[in-house]
């Protein structure tokens, strides 16, 4: 029988309400055996996701504050979920040891946990399910990396004398025992590793849209829904700020060429979004899909004969690295290079970096560019399709917008531009409607 694993986020299990529809759209099809719940988030009656609840709770106890209207709104979160479906699983122990642990220490990554692990326990209850705990079945090693070989093979063994079972996403276990996270979003991951683990046909994400759009809706008001993107298109365009899937997420569906297909809880006639290995028949569009993000630096440098000096660019790549930044990217000319690094984590170490630079490489000038936003435009066929940068730099020029950067991979298959942070929808914008008529 096929295997289907789905996963649902916070707003598809945000209530007792969004709850009794992901039951029906899990009974509708016998095969979706195995499932992976995200922890309570927003609806029209609660406003706060549990999980920032849960880390609120965890911060006033490390503080040594009043942590008890936190807990309480935790608690009737759980509560009235189970006596609007009424469940058996006695959540209310559970939440009360929780609590226990909290004020015994266990930590930041324990309490972000617990919202998929308690709702796990309701959803298990509800649809009769086995209800597998993550930290007996994902790992990580000493150093909190991902141990995929050790998940692997526990998880499959597990899941291969399993039936159906309910695995809550988001955390598994360090060496000794200790609740380790992914970052947020990960349930996504814990998605991605059990339907690898069950060697699952399809892995199916329902989330609160009906796909994936060309460009975040938010920002482009009649952005176009993609039917299909693959792995690698997604990928790039989740670092570049696309929120569907999280970036990591792919990789362990990827070994196995499972494809995800990304759907709406909230409208689950609609087909979604088919993420597959490869489009090679798929005669779409060039351009799948544009995100970006705001508050980058480019930092510019100049020197005569730089293209045949020894060791340039790592000298200025260990100027930035001595600070523990990553760079973002590095477009170069025969006299010229310019690193691009992202505010967040550049933080105040721009103009110690600056110094580094003069001192270490004697560079002729040295430029700083603030306030760039970086948009990528994303499509695999760009490659083999003539015009797609003459029709993206044209629609910039029509929308009057200057561009600072331009950066093109060697896969051809991203164009990454730079404009002052205050253009950046009126790009998005332009860079959507210059495409979306191929759609």
């Amino acid at each position: 029988m096929e295997i289907r694993v789905a996963k649902f986020g916070g707003t598809s299990l945000a209530d007792s309400v969004q709850i009794a529809k992901v039951k029906d759209i899990i009974f509708s099809d016998p095969s979706r055996r195995y499932v992976v719940p995200s922890a309570p988030g927003k609806s029209e009656k609660y406003q706060i996701k549990v999980t920032d609840l849960l880390y609120a709770l965890e911060d006033a106890i490390e503080k040594g504050e009043d942590y008890t209207e936190s807990y309480d709104l935790i608690y009737s979160r759980f509560t009235d979920i189970k006596r609007d479906l009424d469940l058996k699983v006695d959540i209310e122990s559970e939440l009360e040891e929780v609590l226990k642990n909290l004020l015994d220490g266990a930590g930041a990554d324990y309490a972000a946990s617990r919202g998929e692990y308690l709702n796990g326990l309701l959803l298990a209850d509800y649809l009769g399910y086995e209800f597998i705990d993550a930290a007996e079945v994902v790992f990580f090693d000493k150093r909190g990396k991902y141990d995929e070989k050790k998940t692997e093979k526990v998880l499959s063994e597990r899941l291969a004398a399993t039936e159906r079972a309910v695995i809550p996403g988001f955390y598994g276990s360090m060496p000794n025992g200790a609740i380790k996270t992914f970052s947020r979003g990960g349930s996504d991951i814990t998605g991605a590793i059990v339907a690898a683990a069950a060697r699952a046909d399809l892995y199916e994400n329902w989330t609160d849209v009906s796909g994936f759009y060309m460009a975040d809706p938010r920002i482009v008001k009649n952005a176009k829904k993609v039917k299909t993107v693959t792995y690698r298109e997604l990928r790039e365009l989740s670092y570049m700020g696309a929120s569907v899937l999280h970036e990591d997420s792919i990789f362990p569906v990827y070994k196995y060429a499972i494809p995800i297909n990304v759907r709406n809880t909230n409208e689950p006639s609609a087909a979604g979004t088919m993420i597959t290995p490869t489009i090679e028949d798929y005669d779409g569009p060039p351009v799948t899909g544009i995100a970006g993000k705001k508050n980058f630096t480019i930092i510019s440098i100049e020197k005569n004969g730089m293209n045949a000096e020894l060791g340039f660019g790592r000298r200025v790549l260990a100027c930035i690295e001595k600070y523990g930044i990553p760079f973002e990217h590095m477009p170069s000319s025969i006299d010229s290079l310019c690193v691009v690094l992202e505010d967040a984590k550049a933080k105040d170490n721009i103009n110690d970096i600056v110094d580094d630079i003069h001192r270490t490489c004697e560079p002729d000038s040295v430029e700083i560019v603030r306030d760039l936003a970086l948009i990528a435009t994303v499509g695999k066929r760009m490659r083999s399709s003539i015009g797609c940068a003459a029709t993206l730099f044209g629609a910039i020029a029509k929308a009057n917008i200057n561009v600072r950067m331009i950066d093109q991979g060697s896969s051809e298959m991203n164009i990454i531009i730079g404009v002052k942070n205050e253009d950046f929808e009126r790009t998005m914008v332009a860079i959507h409607d210059a495409f979306a008529n191929e759609f």
